[in-house]
């Protein structure tokens, strides 16, 4: 009577045992990266209500954008734009948020996003207030 053996072989085990290994070294860092991105978009969000806040102080105050938010200009601090910089920091990931003559910068927890900033730069381009990113969250990729 013959019995078929039913069943892996070991080499078969040890085949799908590194194909898992080599998903798992490459799918775990990635992982990472995108929770740290995840992370950050509250450091980010934070930069953009105090931004919202310049943009709507610019409209109304009837000033030229480069003197709004230059030193003395009716928009140059985070008082004249009423912008709540405590309650813009109030995330968890988020350390800090600061606004100055048309720079916001918002600083990211050190245990969650590694510390990184993120900067809004106003410009004034063609009499009208622009906006270009920054900060060292660019070369770590999470902005």
């Amino acid at each position: 009577m013959n019995t078929a053996q039913k069943g892996f072989t070991l080499i078969e085990l040890m085949i799908v045992i590194a194909i898992i290994g080599i998903l798992a070294a490459i799918a775990l860092p990635a992982y990472q990266t995108y929770t740290k991105k995840a992370r950050f978009a509250e450091v980010v969000l934070a930069a953009s209500s105090v931004k919202g806040k310049v943009d709507v102080c610019y409209q109304t105050r009837g000033e030229s954008a480069a003197a709004a938010i230059a030193t003395g200009g009716k928009c140059a601090t985070a008082a004249l734009v009423g912008a709540d910089l405590t309650g813009a920091a109030a995330g968890g990931q988020v350390a800090s948020v600061a606004y100055e003559n048309g720079v916001v910068t918002a600083t990211g927890d050190t245990t969650s996003v590694d510390g990184k900033t993120y900067t809004l730069t106003a410009s004034n381009s063609a009499g009208s207030l622009q906006w270009a990113e920054g900060g060292t969250c660019i070369a770590a990729g999470l902005c």
